[in-house]
């Protein structure tokens, strides 16, 4: 993104901009500027990944995050100084145990503590190794978001020699690397541990072995290999990869990554990162610390739990764009990441989408649709939120989103899914919603003597209302019959008087709960216009009848 490509107006607020992207932004731009670096100089963001497994929703989270960052560092820059994002592979790592959805468990166990990208590829297909499958699996998935990276493999870089120099002077200064890192280990664990890890040259496994000797002059370490023989290698050429936590400073003082993102159960290890990344030589990356989900319960999701949302799940009820927002808002904060959070999180997209066009320059830059689309955000305002839809799926029984589109289309003539596209998917994702998730859960319940009467007051409110009634009219009429009823006056509501009452949310809830099955909901009026006049009056009478509570108790 240059300069040119923002809006004057946006240019001139850049500086006022203070969504959170833009605060990382300004902190790399300090750097550099201690640095004293020219702005030939280009600045790379890393994210990591542990390609042990799939890719999964965390895995977007970071890259979407790193990439919203990369872009309000362009756009604070002008776009003059170049940027990278590398999405590096951690596939030399020992397979430390067997992945749960795999194939054929047994086939897999000769190969326990071999680098990923030297276990055989349980899955079949053209990919050699599982390190390799599960590579191709991380860039398929970020390529279908569109993200712009560069992809890279720590065997490659390894093996390739990418590593050498930094990994010679690790040699030289084995000393001070294990100065930072005993302190950090049990007594048991301080007498056997070595920041290297050699591939043995026998079994090809990754050996957690004391070293016997390190040799700066040689360049290499001896160990006792598996068969108990003393072996010499040299750390360079792929033979000897580091630790986890040395492997993360050295790689940061090998590459000069400027900037990486992780999660909080890093967050006691980073010291030691920008610790081991200094003494090989390196200027520790800024780093920013985002908060993990939790799920429905407040529970640290857990892959091997399988509580929490996985991005498939999202993805069959939401867009991306609904996803990206999600891990936009107070990343410093734990979140809960369930179905519910669904609706919610497609309603303020849209909403903020819709409101962009006529903010001023700074709350553009502060909305978070200009950085989930990189400063350009599509131009869209739909007549209809997803909770919306969501409750004319309940009310109509629709099965197919062509039943909607017959609701939309009276309502709003003009409408139909070529011309809306946005509309259609929206549609398509409520009825999946609905029908997967909300659909066994919802349960109508009976009016008592005064919620009956006030429905028939509705009914017959409605009944005089002229067919072209709008949203708001509808809106005024069920406040109006709220209002006559006792139970529903609200004289603490602004603007209430004595003679004309406001109305509590008693009363909009007792219409969810009896016509929709469900606690809360959309404005009714919104929704009456939606699914019409008519088709309201006969789901008051069907409700009154019992028939709703009838379709709960059948089985399914």
């Amino acid at each position: 993104m240059s300069q040119a490509a923002l809006d004057p107006i946006l240019s001139a607020a850049l500086g006022d901009a203070r969504a959170w992207p833009f605060e990382e932004a300004r902190r790399l731009i300090k750097r550099l500027e201690k640095q004293k670096a020219g702005s030939d100089r280009t600045v790379l963001f890393e994210t990591g990944y542990g390609p042990s497994g799939l890719p999964h929703i965390g895995t977007f989270g970071e890259v979407a995050r790193t990439t919203m960052v990369r872009h309000a560092f362009e756009a604070l820059t002008g776009g003059k100084i170049k940027t990278r994002l590398l999405c590096f592979s951690d596939d030399m790592d020992g397979m430390r145990k067997i992945p749960e959805n795999v194939p054929d468990r047994a086939f897999l166990e000769p190969y326990l503590q071999m680098p990923l990208t030297s276990v055989p590829n349980p899955f079949g297909g053209d990919y050699p190794s599982f390190g390799d499958h599960n590579n191709a699996m991380l860039r398929r998935f970020l390529d279908t978001f569109g993200f712009e990276y560069e992809f890279a493999s720590a065997t490659e870089y390894y093996k390739a020699g990418r590593f050498d120099e930094v990994l010679l002077r690790a040699v030289e200064r084995y000393d001070a690397i294990m100065k930072v890192m005993l302190p950090t280990l049990g007594a048991e664990r301080q007498a056997t541990y070595s920041p290297f890890l050699p591939i043995s040259p026998i079994s090809g496994r990754v050996l957690y072995v004391p070293m016997k000797e390190v040799d700066a002059k040689a360049g290499t370490i001896t160990f006792a290999d598996e068969d108990g023989r003393d072996v010499t290698l040299p750390v360079t050429g792929g033979r000897v990869k580091l630790q986890w936590k040395p492997d993360f400073g050295m790689r940061w003082a090998a590459l000069g990554v400027d900037f990486e993102m992780f999660g909080k159960d890093h967050q006691t290890n980073a010291p030691i990162y920008d610790k081991i990344c200094e003494i090989l030589g390196g200027t520790a990356p800024e780093h920013y610390v985002y908060e993990l989900f939790l799920d429905e319960n407040g529970e640290k999701i857990s892959k091997s739990k399988g509580n929490g949302l996985t991005i498939d799940e999202w993805l069959t009820y939401a867009s991306p764009e609904s996803l990206a927002l999600f891990m936009f808002q107070k990343p410093r904060s734990a979140k809960k990441l369930y179905f519910d959070v669904i609706p919610r999180a497609v309603d303020e997209y849209l909403q903020l989408l819709a409101g962009y066009p006529r903010q001023d320059g700074k709350t553009k830059l502060d909305n978070a649709v200009w950085h989930i689309h990189g400063g350009n955000p599509p131009a869209a305002e739909l007549p209809v939120t997803f909770a919306l839809l969501l409750n004319l799926v309940a009310a109509s029984n629709a099965e197919d989103k062509s039943v909607l589109w017959g609701f939309i289309k009276r309502h709003f003539p003009g409408t139909s899914p070529e011309a809306s596209p946005l509309l259609d998917q929206l549609a398509g994702y409520a009825v999946r919603y609905y029908t997967d998730f909300v659909k066994t859960k919802k349960r109508h319940r009976a009016a008592d003597e005064e919620e009956r009467a006030a429905l028939e007051a509705l009914s017959a409110a409605l009944a005089k209302a002229p067919p072209n009634a709008t949203a708001e009219d509808l809106q005024t009429i069920i406040y109006d019959v709220g209002r006559a009823v006792p139970r529903y006056q609200d004289f603490a509501a602004k603007g209430a008087t004595p003679e004309r009452p406001g109305v509590s949310n008693a009363w909009f809830n007792s219409i969810y709960e009896i016509l929709l099955g469900e606690s809360k909901g959309p404005r009714f009026g919104s929704f009456i216009a939606l699914y019409g006049i008519p088709e309201t009056r006969a789901l008051i009478a069907s409700a009154l009848k019992g028939e709703l509570l009838a379709k709960d108790a059948a089985p399914a």
